[in-house]
């Protein structure tokens, strides 16, 4: 097993374990999430629900918390699992998050491979936009161009 190899392996069984602390009492589908950070942290996240649905946590929401919270930084590699301990993808709303942390680089941990983020979210919206808009207020306070 080559580094790289033991590298996503071990950002799977922190995905794993995050999820098994997830709080899913409605919908019954946990999910983890963990990624690694510029710096070699690795970083988690589980989904949190509530009694509004529509309210509840993503997963990929707890871990770009737990990226602040511990330091900030860019994330480089992302993977996410279901209840059962699969690889499932980030929804859209998701991706955007990713995107705006991670960059169209980062590297996302799929059913079908290694893939970066710009094959699954091409042409993303991101701060970069909004700085051309609104002069460089945005571009400073720490986003990045997608």
């Amino acid at each position: 097993m080559t580094s790289q190899d033991e590298r996503w392996e071990a950002l799977r069984r922190a995905a794993r374990d995050a999820m098994s602390r997830a709080y899913a009492p409605y919908s019954r589908y946990p999910v983890g999430a963990a990624a690694l950070v510029d710096d070699g942290r690795t970083v988690v996240g589980c989904n949190v629900e509530n009694a509004s649905y529509g309210v509840g946590l993503c997963a990929e929401c707890g871990l770009v918390s737990a990226l602040h919270a511990t330091g900030g930084g860019r994330l480089t590699h992302f993977t996410c699992v279901n209840g059962e301990g699969q690889l499932i993808l980030p929804c859209g709303r998701c991706r955007q998050l990713l995107s705006e942390h991670g960059g169209p680089g980062l590297l996302l941990d799929t059913p079908a491979g290694i893939r970066p983020l710009a094959e699954l979210l091409p042409d993303a919206f991101g701060p970069f936009e909004l700085s051309r808009l609104h002069g460089s207020q945005h571009s400073e306070s720490g986003g990045s161009q997608n």
